[in-house]
């Protein structure tokens, strides 16, 4: 078990699950495996530490006793720059569907194991935004718009600020790195992980959706992300990193 300075240097993991075999398992694998490692069995408690810091990672279980597990998802997405993996008994497409579709950035159906999670885990850090990763800075500037990586934050003209998620922070990280070029979902998908397939499929579309949205895009005409039919994505604007 590692002492509280050398905690603060690993990677936090959070892990939401009302099971305690599970949350042990997990909990013993990720420390051996580098990890600084919380456990919480309730939604309730997980929110309340969540006022100490977010983790890096967030493992949450669909099935809580006090919250609907999709909801936890959502309000992470919207409120923190963490990478979200639901771990499920629910298997239907339509669960996988919905929880990509909320802000979660890879779906782990139980029963697991042990090392998957872990190596999901390792695959999702490795292609987070990181200071510095390629770049002088986490800020990038275009068409009149900053987003600052560092704070998951899009600053308007105007100063006004607009947060993104994480896993809409990996879409336009993806943008801004390849301005004025096609990107094919098969491209995007080997670039920010998952399976390929429709649920893939769809939430990209959703996550290219908001970030029009919180772009101020016209949808039905969007000048910075235009969608090649049959082909990809396309970003138009200038980009210059700070």
């Amino acid at each position: 078990m590692p002492n509280d300075l050398s905690a603060t240097l690993l990677p936090h993991v959070a892990i939401l699950d009302d099971e305690a075999d599970i949350r042990r398992i997990l909990a013993a694998t990720l420390e051996e495996a580098g990890y600084h490692v919380t456990t919480h069995a309730s939604a309730a408690e997980f929110e309340a530490a969540l006022a100490d810091g977010t983790p890096e990672v967030c493992l949450v279980d669909l099935g809580l006793p006090d919250s609907d597990g999709l909801a936890v998802v959502h309000r992470l997405a919207l409120e923190s720059g963490a990478t979200i993996i639901i771990i499920s008994g629910r298997a239907q497409v339509e669960d996988r569907v919905a929880g990509l579709e909320l802000g979660a950035d890879d779906y782990i159906i139980k029963p697991f194991e042990p090392a998957e999670v872990v190596a999901r885990i390792r695959a999702r850090l490795r292609k987070a935004p990181r200071p510095g990763a390629g770049r002088s800075g986490q800020v990038v500037r275009f068409a009149g718009w900053r987003a600052d990586f560092d704070r998951y934050m899009l600053i308007g003209g105007d100063g006004m600020e607009t947060p993104f998620s994480h896993a809409e922070g990996e879409v336009l990280r993806l943008f801004l790195d390849n301005p004025k070029r096609l990107l094919s979902r098969a491209q995007m998908q080997e670039a920010l992980g998952g399976t390929a397939g429709e649920s893939f499929d769809r939430a990209m579309d959703v996550r290219v959706s908001r970030l029009r949205t919180k772009l101020g895009e016209d949808p039905r005409n969007p000048r910075l992300i235009k969608t090649i039919y049959g082909a990809g994505y396309i970003f138009l604007g200038d980009v210059d990193w700070d």
